[in-house]
Formats: C-alpha cells, structure tokens, sequence
C-alpha cells in the first residue's frame, strides 16, 4: 500500500515502498548526497513518510551505529587529536548525524559502548551533552536528585566571580568580584573546556558537617572568623554614577559645575565638599549618603516668552548626582568623554568592600544553599585532632531530605585532591569511583569514610561522636545583606493613597500582611498592631443628615455639606485614606455611599 509522503507538513505525493524509501534517503544523507539537515522517519499507524528540513527544530548529533560496531574509530579520534579532521569532516563522512525529535522516534541509541547489541542504531557521543555548560560544571552529578542539579546549576550563575580581566576600565553598572578566586579540587571535563581557570567564581574551603549551638539550623552556615579576617569570601561591590550635558532648545544647556546658592534646589555645603572646581569628585574620597557625586545645573523646566528676557527670573535649577539613601562607597574611577550626540559625559565608578557578614548567602555546587548564622571567633571553632579548624560548618539536616550525596562525595574526593596535590576528575557519568578516592584516603593515614575525632573549641572536650570533614567548593552567591538590609520610620508617601512609597530604593515601608500580625498577636505585641495598620490614617468630615463626606474649609473656619447645605451637623469622623478612596469611586459609579454615624458614646 502506497504511503503518503510530507515536506515540512504539507503533503507533496506518495511511495509505494515507504521504509525502504526512508533507507536510502538516510543512506543519502551520510553518503553527502542529501543535505545533512534533512530528516526523514516513517509512521507506521499513519502509514505515511515524514520529512523535516524546516528552521528552528531541535537537532542534537549522535554516532551512527552499523551491526553493533561505532562508525566513529579510534584513528579517528587520533587525527582529531592531531586536528587533521574537524567535527564537519565526521558529519560529512556519515560518521557522526544529527537526528531530531521526528526522526529520533525510529532509532534506538545505546547510553554507553558497554551497551551496544546488534539492534542500537546510533550511539551517544557522550551522556554529558544531556546536561547544560553550567549543570555539566557539578562534579558527580549523577550521585543527585534532578532538582538539585537544577539548583546547583542557577545557583552557578548567582557566584561572585572573576567575570572579566579588563574590569578595571569598564563601567558596568552592578558589578561583583571576588578578591581571590581559586579553581575547584573536584573537575569537571567543562571546566578544561570553557577555560575556567580564567574565570572562577568561587573558593575552596574545609567543611565539617555537624551542629554548632543551633546556629546552622534551616541551612545556615557557620563560618570561622578567621578564615574571614585572611580573606574568605571577600569581594569587591562596583557600580556607576552617570551624568551628561544635554542640550535643550532655545540654545540651553547644563552646565557640570559646582552650583551657586541662588540656584534653585541647593542643597547644602556640606554636600559639595568633595567636588573640585570642575564639580566633578576626586577619586578615592569616601562619600556617604547624600553627598554629591558629579555637580550640575540646569535651566528652568518651564520657561515662558516673557520669562526669556527677563534675568532674575531666569534662575538654574540643581540637578547634581548624588548618593542615594542607605548609599556609600569610595570613588574609583572619573572618566570624563562624549556621548553619540557630542555631548559632554562623565561617568564615575564608585567602590565598595564587601566582608562577609551573618546574612550573606553561600553554597555549595550542589544546590545546597544557606545564609551565615554565625561567625565565630578561631578558638572556639571545633578541630580535628591534626589540628585543622573548619572554614565552614554545615547543618547536617541538608542532606538526607535533599538526597545531595555528590554534596557528601565531594568533600572526599576535595580532601584526597589535596593531600595529593592534584584535581580529582568528577565528570557526570565517568567520574573517578568513590572506592578509588576512599583508599587514597586510608594510604595518607585518614579513615576511608572521611570522618574524623574532633574536639569542642571551647571546653576542649573530645566529640563523642565522630565528625564528617573534608574540603569543598563553596561559592559566594550575589544576595548580600548590604544590597537587601532595608528599615523606615516615617518618609515619602504616594500622591494618591497617601500610604508608604514602595521598595528600598525609594525608601518605602514594610508591608504587614494578615500573617506578619498574627506573628505580633503571637509575639504579644498587638498594641502594635493599632499603630502598624494606619499608615493613611486620614479625619475626614461626614454630614449626618444625608451621610456624605463634607468639605471643611480650613480658610474661613466653617464645614458644609455639598448636598445638604451648612444647616446640618457635621462630624469629623478617623478612617483609612484608602476607604475614602473607595467611596469616592463608588460615588464616580453612580452609587450612594451612605455612611450612618452613630455617637461613640
């Protein structure tokens, strides 16, 4: 029976020998007479040949596999070695093909060449390509839970690193840097290939898996505060401050300079204290909160013909740079250039030290992440009985619901790397074997399942129990406390509700939910709650004949009603700003709010 045949899904005529048909196209395409783009697969139910040469289909490369044997031989692996052949030269060869999801239906590929019979067509060219660049950098990942690799993957991208070696002459705007970033003990193949000893983004480290006081409860971590002082996770916060010339019509412009104080907006001396005479900073002063960066002037925004020739009026208005609330930093870098249009800019980059503190966010590449609990001074951390104090102590807790045993397998294979002064391989699915790392422990005189004796720095008492320790790559994630750490008493407040702005960035207020007060009813504290919910407390006059919000005219000292006229009783009565809104919306609908007042008393 004749089968139909498909170009891209549109029907284009039929074959009378579809599968030997679907053959010889295949044998084409490996032979160079067919483009290697074009993908062919035959449905039995539907009786009918597909054929896919479209753009923006998924297509991955896969050996191609003749009676069980790998086209793909070691001679040419050898002259790939040597690069007398390239990747196209084995696609054009028919060695190596790239299938899609169409085509793949009809094949049967082999994980490994352990697993090849007669009946495998193609062969993987290796199970890492499964995984991303980033979830291919976690070292025994298949010891993991498939979430956790997830996460140990975006956690990757979160790491303070070495992202560029010109940092020093770029103005990038929200830039982190690790001071001393170091390449990981337990490797990756990824990690050869994409160069990252060029660009690491994290530190190794000795931890010790065990409680200390509660403090590393709920993933938190406790780090030495020695290991701090000697620069653990100390990284470097860079961000720009911007300003330009612009040019407005009529032939004004703004001027870069250190305003007068007939300027409209002047802020106060203080503020311009660190500007030179062209009001731009000198590099490496320390500025705080308020000061400005970069002084300019501008002419006023609305301007009418009469004011144009008329001097006094004219008056510049302040548009200088300056810190924002909660801000500092030393000024690193002042560069002063031109934009597209010829105007004149200048950029200054501002710098800010960042010491670990209790709140910044760690984590391991296995997605275990936790924020420090505590920092704790060298001579109460615990120590091993050779006298190695850990960076950091990790909550046991992590690990058994979270299945991370890569998590447990690194921290041998860290601790055999560097007794043995050499990178452990810990390439998913061909890692070197955790019997191989445990005997290499026992040669060096360690016990073979990583644990050891250690002692109470405090007392001095030895643990009764024995605790697992060994070294690890531990990244430092972008989420710090300096960037989030956020409070208010009073400030601005929005033109329409009258409630707190929003956000830390323009000095908004803490938004309490109906569970944040049931944490105060908890806490005992729910007087506080009176003051907490009426941020837009608002006394608004009420006509009692006709329920009515009324007008009280502070000007003249009387109240009216604007329905019932001033011969009615008018009381002020508390509400939200909020409810007064909504009346008023339900007044723009057509509907009658009536508020029925009764007497307090």
């Amino acid at each position: 029976m004749a089968a139909e045949v498909y170009l891209n899904g549109k029907f284009v005529g039929k074959v009378d020998n579809p599968q030997a048909t679907v053959q010889s196209m295949i044998e084409d395409r490996r032979k160079g007479v067919l483009p290697s783009q074009v993908n062919v697969s035959y449905h039995k139910e539907r009786n009918a040949v597909l054929v896919q040469s479209s753009r923006g289909r998924l297509r991955r490369p896969l050996i191609v596999v003749k009676d069980g044997q790998p086209l793909l031989t070691t001679s040419h692996l050898k002259e790939l070695g040597k690069k007398e052949i390239m990747w196209a030269d084995l696609v054009k060869q028919g060695v190596i093909e790239y299938l899609d999801a169409e085509e793949e239906e009809s094949t049967l590929v082999a994980f490994s060449e352990k697993e090849l019979t007669k009946d495998h067509t193609h062969l993987e060219v290796t199970p890492l390509s499964m995984l991303s660049m980033a979830t291919a950098l976690v070292p025994y990942g298949n010891f993991n839970q498939s979430t956790r690799l997830n996460a140990g993957s975006k956690n990757q991208k979160q790491a303070l690193g070495f992202y560029a070696t010109n940092f020093f002459v770029r103005m990038d705007m929200d830039v982190n840097l690790l001071q001393t970033p170091q390449v990981p003990l337990v490797t990756t193949v990824i990690h050869d290939v994409s160069n990252y000893d060029q660009h690491p983004a994290g530190q190794n480290v000795v931890v010790a898996v065990m409680s200390y006081k509660g403090y590393n409860m709920e993933d938190a971590i406790i780090l030495n505060r020695a290991s701090v002082e000697r620069g653990l996770g100390r990284s470097t916060y860079y961000r720009q401050a911007v300003a330009e010339e612009l040019r407005y019509a009529g032939g004004l412009v703004d001027e870069v300079c250190i305003p007068d104080k007939d300027v409209k907006g002047y802020k106060t001396e203080k503020s311009y204290r660190f500007l030179e005479e062209d009001g731009i900073i000198s590099p490496e002063s320390k500025i705080g909160e308020g000061d400005v960066i970069i002084g300019k002037t501008s002419p006023p925004r609305f301007l009418s013909s009469m004011e144009e020739y008329s001097l006094a009026a004219n008056v510049r208005r302040e548009s200088s740079v300056a810190l924002k609330h909660g801000e500092h930093g030393v000024v690193d870098l002042v560069l002063i250039t031109e934009n597209e249009e010829g105007n004149k800019l200048i950029q200054v980059r501002l710098r800010e030290d960042r010491i670990p503190e209790i709140g910044d966010k760690y984590t391991s590449r296995h997605g275990q992440k936790g924020v420090i609990g505590l920092l704790v001074d060298p001579t109460d951390m615990p120590f091993s009985a050779s006298g190695i104090i850990p960076d950091i102590v990790f909550s046991p807790h992590g690990i058994p619901s979270r299945m991370t045993i890569s998590h447990l397998i690194e921290m041998v294979g860290g601790k055999a790397g560097a007794l043995a002064g050499r990178f452990i391989d810990g390439t998913t699915f061909s890692t070197e074997p955790e019997e191989a790392l445990r005997k290499e422990l026992l040669s060096y005189g360690f016990r073979e399942d990583g644990t050891e004796t250690m002692y109470n720095g405090m007392t001095g008492e030895q643990y009764h129990v024995r605790v697992f320790i060994g070294d690890m790559y531990y990244l430092k994630l972008k989420h710090m406390v300096a960037n989030k750490l956020h409070s208010r008493a009073r400030g601005p407040i929005q033109l329409l509700t009258r409630q707190p702005t929003e956000g830390r960035a323009k000095e908004g207020g803490l938004r309490l939910g109906e569970m944040e007060k049931d944490t105060f009813v908890a806490h005992g504290a729910s007087l506080l709650l009176k003051e907490r919910f009426d941020a837009d407390r608002t006394i608004v006059p009420v006509c009692e004949n006709c329920g009515m919000v009324a007008v009280k005219d502070e000007y003249k000292g009387i109240s009216y009603c604007q329905v019932c006229g001033d011969a009615v009783d008018i009381n002020e009565v508390e509400m939200s700003y909020a409810f007064k809104l909504l009346l008023d919306e339900f007044k723009a609908l057509g509907i009658y709010p009536k508020l029925e007042l009764e007497n307090r008393y």
